[in-house]
C-alpha cells in the first residue's frame, strides 16, 4: 500500500530537509563475545553495516585495507556495506564469520561466542536497511566508514547513548537486544546526520548543491514532494531565477539536467515502492501522474535499466534465497 499522507512543509533549511526522510531499519542484530586472539571477515553485502565496541579495544581493516584501533566506546558505521574485518590485533589470522555458528536470542537478535584463553572482547553488530536507495546521492557521497568516536564532541547525547548500550549488551536483561537495536537505529542515524552536517566543509556536487541557499531550496522541495509534476518555470521560481539561468546553474552544480535528476529521483521512489511495500505497478503509474502503466514502464526501465516487473520479481527471489 502506498503512504498518500501530505508531504511535510519545508522547514526552511535545506539540509534539515534533505535528512528529515531518512530512516534506518534494523535487519538483524548480534552481540558477539570474542575470547583473544581472534579475526573476523564480513564479506560485503547490500545495507550499512554497524559495529559497537562494548568491552577492550580491537581493530577494524577497512574496506581500504587499512587498519584502524577502536577503543571501548567507539562505534562505527559502514554505509555500503562493504568488505571488511574486525580483530583483537592486525596480525592475527582473519576467519570468516560463521552466522550458521550463531545462537538465537530472539527474532534477528543472536548471540556469537568464540573459543580461545584469553581474555574477551565484546562487540555489538548490526545488519541494517535504508529506506533510501543505493543509487541516492546522499549514499554514494558517504564514505566506506563513519567512526563515531570522532562525532562525541559534537553531540552530547552520544556518550550516554554509548553508555546505555554498553549495559544492555553486559546485563542479559530480558529485553535486551532489542533495547540495543533501537539505540543502535538512533546511534547510526546520528552518525549520518553528524557527517553531513560537520565532515564536508570543502564538499562538493551534490552536496556543494544542497548546501547553496537557492539550489537546496529546489533539492528540498523535489526530495520533499518526488511524486510532484515538477516543471523546470516552477523549479525556477523556487531558487527565484529564470529558467534559462537556473538550468545553467543546475546543470554546472549537478552535472545533469534538472528534469533528468526529477526523473532519478521519482523512479527510485516507484522502485522502492515496488520493492519494499510490494506495491502493483500500475498504482505506482498512478501515485506518480503517469497517464497509463506503459508509460510508466518505459520511463522506469530508462533510468533503472529493468522492467518494473523485474525489480518486483528480484526482491521476491531475494527474499526467498534468505530465508533458505
Amino acid at each position: 500500500m502506498l503512504d498518500h499522507s501530505s508531504s511535510p512543509p519545508p522547514s526552511g533549511d535545506p539540509l534539515t530537509d534533505m535528512l528529515r526522510g531518512l530512516r534506518l531499519d534494523g535487519v538483524e542484530y548480534g552481540r558477539c563475545r570474542l575470547a583473544e586472539p581472534w579475526g573476523l571477515h564480513l564479506c560485503g553485502q547490500q545495507g550499512p553495516r554497524f559495529h559497537f565496541i562494548a568491552e577492550r579495544a580491537c581493530w577494524l581493516r577497512k574496506p581500504s585495507g587499512e587498519w584502524e584501533e577502536l577503543q571501548p566506546g567507539d562505534a562505527v558505521l559502514l554505509p555500503h556495506g562493504s568488505d571488511h574485518a574486525l580483530a583483537s590485533r592486525p596480525d592475527v589470522p582473519i576467519h570468516a564469520f560463521a552466522r550458521n555458528a550463531c545462537t538465537a536470542i530472539c527474532e534477528n537478535v543472536f548471540d556469537y561466542g568464540s573459543a580461545g584463553d584469553g581474555e574477551g572482547s565484546v562487540l555489538f553488530s548490526g545488519v541494517m536497511r535504508f529506506n533510501l536507495d543505493g543509487p541516492h546521492p546522499l549514499l554514494r557521497m558517504m564514505p566506506e566508514a563513519m567512526r563515531a568516536h570522532e562525532l562525541m564532541a559534537d553531540d552530547p547525547t552520544i556518550a550516554p547513548m554509548l553508555d546505555a548500550m554498553v549495559c544492555e549488551v553486559s546485563m542479559d536483561r530480558v529485553g535486551a537486544g532489542g533495547i540495543a537495536a533501537r539505540l543502535a537505529d538512533v546511534l547510526a542515524a546520528k552518525i549520518i546526520r553528524s557527517w553531513v552536517e560537520h565532515s564536508c566543509g570543502d564538499a562538493t556536487g551534490w552536496l556543494a548543491a544542497v548546501r547553496n541557499p537557492d539550489l537546496g531550496r529546489v533539492l528540498a522541495a523535489i526530495h520533499l514532494q518526488p511524486e510532484r509534476d515538477w516543471s523546470v518555470p516552477a523549479l525556477a521560481a523556487i531558487m527565484g531565477a529564470s529558467r534559462s539561468r537556473f538550468a545553467e546553474v543546475f546543470a554546472a552544480k549537478l552535472g545533469q539536467t534538472p528534469a533528468r535528476y526529477v526523473a532519478e529521483v521519482r523512479m527510485q521512489l516507484a522502485r522502492r515502492w515496488l520493492q519494499q511495500d510490494r506495491a502493483r505497478i500500475a498504482a505506482v503509474a498512478e501515485r506518480l501522474g503517469y497517464d497509463s502503466e506503459a508509460s510508466f514502464s518505459r520511463a522506469f526501465k530508462r533510468i533503472i535499466g529493468v522492467a518494473p516487473s523485474g525489480v518486483r520479481g528480484g526482491d521476491a527471489a531475494a527474499r526467498r534465497q534468505r530465508i533458505t
